[in-house]
């Protein structure tokens, strides 16, 4: 198994050794169940592994099953929060008599999508989590031998990358709150230039190179939304515009319309393909050109975020030119005092 990256496969993976101890696992597999660093003991006593019998198993010995088979019903474990239901399949390591170990793979019942969601975005968990880890092991082993510089652009770095988790994991949260209506906005009246300003300024530390001109409608009205979610929209287009297309000669344009108002962000790259534009939207699509990878969730996220308020989100795309994305957001809503909410 040392030969096998763990982290490439995208089923939740459990390594166990000759005393039926964890001795390797992947990320799938923490999301699912918990982080394994500081358990210890035999793997049927951390997680209740169940034979299809229903009698647990892998405790004291091995199971008396094939070589492969798979646990039903399924296994059910626990975390101190919602119980996470796997169907399980297991394979013994050399001799059935005398295993040298086992492989357990385990999967969600019927949620083989939802699995697909936690492998993206603990794939995409790792660089910054690792840039973090690095720098501050730096910083704390060397600090004295470290000039002011050197240290605020390792932490400015760390500062960055922890800003990256942290929109990785709202982006999880947000998923499950719009496949289950659960998603609250907090309205407020938000300046939408204001805030498209804050998310240049601070998407230009990652990308140096970022030129992008604002032209928007004067008088322009701020929107009764919700400040946080209509910026991770906007910084999802921007950024996108930046990483995918051209990070020069960006264009963000605000119209003001009888009903509602409309930002544009508009890139100068190849375009988007147009058997892709149907697809742009949906759930892991990422198009097929060479293209920095992500989660391909961002812009199914987004969408959903821009319908919760009642507004759209819609591209258009010009091959050899570059393309829009355009977020609308309603004028008709209840009015409200105070000042805008925004950067």
């Amino acid at each position: 198994m040392a030969e096998i990256d763990l982290e490439l496969l995208p089923d939740a993976v459990l390594v166990v050794d000759r005393e039926r101890r964890l001795s390797a696992w992947n990320g799938v597999a923490e999301a699912l169940l918990g982080p394994f660093d500081g358990r210890s003991g035999p793997i049927g006593e951390l997680l209740d592994l169940r034979d299809p019998a229903g009698s647990p198993t892998f405790r004291h010995d091995w199971p008396r099953q094939p070589a492969e088979w798979t646990f039903r019903p399924p296994l059910v474990a626990g975390t101190g929060a919602a119980p996470v239901v796997l169907a399980v399949s297991a394979r013994l390591l050399g001799d059935e008599g005398d295993p040298d170990g086992a492989v357990i793979v385990g999967r969600p019942v019927g949620d083989a999508e939802g699995m697909a969601v936690v492998a993206a975005v603990s794939h995409e968990l790792r660089s910054p989590l690792t840039s973090i880890k690095g720098y501050t092991s730096l910083l704390l082993s060397r600090w004295e031998r470290l000039d002011d510089d050197q240290k605020r652009d390792m932490l400015e770095a760390v500062h960055h990358d922890a800003q990256r988790v942290t929109r990785l994991v709202t982006e999880l949260l947000d998923i499950s709150r719009l496949e289950t209506g659960a998603l609250v906005l907090r309205r407020g009246l938000v300046d939408l230039e204001q805030l498209c300003s804050s998310v240049i300024d601070r998407l230009a530390f990652t990308y140096p190179l970022l030129d992008c001109a604002i032209d928007f409608d004067d008088p322009f009205p701020s929107v009764w939304a919700d400040a946080d979610k209509v910026e991770q929209v906007l910084t999802n287009l921007i950024e996108n515009a930046a990483k995918y297309a051209d990070p020069t000669g960006l264009r963000i344009v605000g119209r003001v319309e009888a009903d509602h108002v409309s930002v544009e962000v508009e890139d100068r790259g190849d375009g988007i393909r147009s058997e892709d534009l149907p697809r742009v939207f949906t759930k892991f699509f990422r198009g097929d050109d060479g293209s920095p990878s992500g989660t391909g969730l961002g812009l199914w996220i987004s969408r959903g975020l821009a319908e919760a308020h009642g507004g759209t989100l819609d591209v258009a795309s010009r091959p050899g030119e570059g393309s829009g994305f355009v977020l609308s957001l309603p004028l008709d809503v209840a009015e409200s005092t105070g000042p805008p909410c925004g950067a």
